[in-house]
């Protein structure tokens, strides 16, 4: 008998995603090439800085062979900034990184976790789609790599939690009828929150539903029982003339 799973990834599955994310190193030695089912490796050569991906950066540097450059928002003072900016817009979060331009229409259009917007080269301003899981990957396998390995750690948690305290609350507009910008949430947020987001959501449908039913019940008793409101209304108008 087959098992029923969850709908959406789970977040072990968006973390093996994440190890796809392209990353910055730099070489202690000499590697030659090699051929992946996502695209050719070039040699490496140190010192010479190359983009591989995180599963790759990180199996070299358990071997000791390389090391990891943290992207540019991987550190306390953009950590920082991101994390004021999530403080004082309660209602939003922070932009994600910007898109590259639209491929031509022959191709598909490039999505994380294949976007270089974890390399040394991304923006400083902006979390990726795999901000959260990449960082405590590379704080785990690379913390020597850090300027402030701690401080960095701290700041990570915190976001998270302020984060997730937001979306947590935005979730209570749909029930007034209300929308909720989820742009700039993770990939490893959303797996997280989709559990609580979707018992919301049919929550509020059962709700509905049951109030529709009592309305419906509400007016076939009123129709047994020869009773029409508007009736009624009717003759109130012509009784007061």
């Amino acid at each position: 008998m087959a098992l029923s799973l969850p709908p959406g990834l789970t977040p072990p599955e968006i973390a093996f995603l994440c190890e796809m994310e392209l990353v910055t190193i730099i070489p202690r030695q000499r590697l030659e090439g090699v051929e992946l089912l996502a695209g050719p490796i070039r040699p490496l050569h140190p010192p010479h800085r190359s983009n591989i991906p995180l599963w790759l950066a990180l199996l070299l540097k358990r071997q000791r062979r390389a090391n990891i450059l943290p992207p540019p928002w991987l550190n306390t003072h953009s950590l920082t900034a991101i994390l004021d900016h999530e403080t004082e817009h309660a209602e939003t979060f922070s932009p994600p990184p910007r898109l590259p331009p639209q491929p031509s229409s022959n191709t598909l259009p490039t999505s994380p976790p294949f976007l270089p917007h974890s390399t040394a080269d991304a923006a400083p301003d902006a979390l990726p789609y795999h901000w959260l899981e990449l960082g405590e990957m590379l704080l785990e396998a690379a913390s020597d790599d850090f300027e402030e390995a701690d401080n960095v750690r701290k700041l990570l948690r915190g976001l998270r939690e302020v984060r997730m305290a937001k979306l947590r609350s935005g979730v209570e507009v749909l029930d007034a009828g209300g929308g909720f910008k989820m742009n700039g949430v993770g990939g490893i947020e959303v797996g997280e929150g989709r559990a609580f987001i979707t018992g919301v959501i049919d929550g509020l449908r059962k709700i509905a539903a049951s109030r529709e039913q009592q309305r419906k019940d509400r007016d076939q008793e009123e129709l047994e029982n020869g009773y029409s409101g508007t009736a009624n209304y009717d003759d109130d108008e012509m009784d007061m003339q």
